[in-house]
């Protein structure tokens, strides 16, 4: 059977916008409608005849509503396939009537979850019935039309009107769309019981809930396919995956990748900051209490690697940063908020992609990072860990100023978004060289001290010395020669992890060149 006319409608309903459109078609031609008792109510508030479900059951509804469409006449009528001869024997001897269109929509278990604090409130927001009518009915598209999206109401009752039945297209489609809500509301309701759950590991299923928010040219590169998708289920809508673009072209997989970096950097400073990033690595960040000057110490640290970068900031965009800005070659900028006057000036650069992100303070946006390996998943939680008391400690004889433990303290964040093997070198606040990614740390340092180096021969300055900065280690030193580098280049304070058996070794190395460490307990590995 390819096209099936109804008898017998079923409506129950959570959101009942606009179902008395529906109502009212089916009732023009002469079909049946079955309801629960809120839907029933609400039709009849609107001059619609119903058959209250109770009719059909000769039961009443019980436990304040928990039970009363759960019942052989109703899943009976859903679920018989018309075309078997002992299916329809059974409908006749049981006087089941046919139930050939079904309308359901959910709880909503998701605004239970945010808005309740109560657990026993949450779980009586948990559909059983709805979910049950919806697989049932979507299970038997050969015989049933199910729908379960306020969206889909005028193109049923265009279906309905042209008074030919419903084709089997339309309904497997129909059927697709109803299975996709029921696993989705059951991966929501999972994911809650999980988080309730105090667990201290990660749980042994994990259930992602993703839809795609838009689909990419390409991905990272121009033979492999991309999109960006988002967790349907997130109460959070801060972070890069919810931007608001106000001007450029379209982002690709890459500047969504670099842009996130430079986002999660930026928010984990608490004074006005900027941070530019090229590649997922920092290549300049500054916090300064004038946001034109963070912008520019944070621009000075390396002006080559600067072009092409994505810039975010942790304050409203100003004019003045916008005409600074407006002088090289961005891809994107990331900020809170804009002035109308700096709108207007870097609108002159039409590729320029603008967005506009807020972070919601002290909030986890995804709590998980999962990545990808030969099949299978590496799943772990974010990386939140920041200094405390606890994990403070001055190992050395030399005790650091106030002042340089600020800049540690700055250069530990900046270390902890840059890729491992990670070295920053900054002083007053600003990135002065950073080196990142390398197979050994001394690299890393190299690296850093040689980017210091360049940057000032490029903008003629005739001081090419590190005296007086800090230096931050993503993880512990396995030798001394970090040490010792550190402090030919005129460093006087390092932070790092600690927990290297040569420990003992490298303390002594910064008593004997008089530099202050502190040891944090705490990696920060990013590969």
């Amino acid at each position: 059977m390819t096209k099936l006319k109804i008898k017998n409608a079923l409506i129950s309903l959570t959101d009942k916008n606009k179902i008395e459109i529906v109502a009212h078609k089916l009732k023009e031609l002469d079909i049946n409608i079955i309801s629960t008792g809120g839907t029933a109510k609400y039709l009849k508030s609107h001059s619609i005849d119903v058959i209250d479900i109770t009719e059909i059951t000769n039961f009443p509804e019980i436990f304040d509503g928990r039970v009363k469409s759960l019942h052989p006449k109703i899943f009976g009528g859903i679920l018989y396939r018309r075309n078997n001869e002992n299916d329809l024997k059974t409908i006749d001897s049981l006087k089941i009537e046919s139930i050939d269109l079904v309308i359901v929509n959910l709880y909503k278990f998701d605004e239970a979850r945010k808005e309740l604090s109560s657990d026993d409130k949450i779980i009586e927001n948990i559909d059983i019935g709805g979910p049950s009518l919806i697989r049932s009915a979507a299970k038997n598209f050969a015989f049933t039309t199910v729908v379960v999206d306020i969206n889909d109401y005028d193109l049923l009752i265009q279906k309905l009107s042209s008074n030919e039945g419903i084709d089997l297209e339309y309904r497997k489609s129909l059927a697709a769309k109803a299975f996709n809500v029921t696993a989705e509301y059951d991966r929501s309701i999972s994911n809650w019981f999980n988080s309730s759950n105090d667990q201290p590991t990660l749980p042994e299923t994990i259930n992602l809930n993703l839809t795609k928010k838009i689909e990419m040219r390409y991905g990272e590169n121009p033979h492999q396919k991309a999109g960006l998708f988002t967790n349907i289920n997130q109460q959070s809508k801060s972070g890069i995956a919810h931007y608001n673009q106000i001007q450029g072209k379209e982002l690709s997989y890459n500047n969504f990748n670099d842009a996130d970096a430079a986002f999660e950097l930026v928010n984990e400073l608490n004074e006005p900051a900027v941070a530019i990033i090229k590649h997922a690595n920092p290549c300049g960040v500054s916090q300064n209490r004038n946001i034109t000057k963070a912008w520019e110490n944070a621009f000075n640290t390396d002006k080559t690697s600067a072009f092409g970068g994505i810039v975010a900031l942790n304050r409203t965009l100003t004019e003045e940063v916008a005409k600074q800005m407006s002088n090289i070659f961005l891809e994107v900028i990331i900020a809170p908020d804009i002035t109308e006057s700096a709108k207007e000036i870097l609108f002159k650069k039409k590729n320029l992609r603008v967005l506009l992100c807020k972070k919601i303070k002290n909030e986890i946006e995804n709590d998980l990072f999962i990545k990808t390996i030969s099949g299978g998943f590496l799943i772990q939680d974010k990386d939140i860990g920041s200094l405390e008391k606890i994990n403070f400690k001055i190992v050395t004889n030399k005790k650091p100023t106030e002042d340089e433990i600020n800049d540690l303290k700055f250069a530990w964040i900046v270390s902890k978004h840059t890729k491992s093997n990670a070295i920053i070198f900054a002083k007053n606040a600003q990135t002065l060289g950073i080196g990142a990614g390398q197979m050994s740390r001394i690299d890393s340092v190299m690296i850093a001290k040689d980017k210091f180096i360049r940057s000032q021969v490029n903008s003629e300055k005739k001081d090419v010395s590190l005296k007086g900065s800090v230096l931050s280690s993503d993880a512990f030193f396995p030798f001394s020669d970090t040490v010792i580098s550190a402090a030919e280049a005129g460093v006087s304070a390092i932070i790092q992890p600690g927990g290297s058996i040569r420990d003992n070794e490298v303390i002594a190395e910064a008593n004997k060149r008089n530099i202050s460490m502190i040891f944090t307990s705490m990696r920060h590995f990013r590969h």
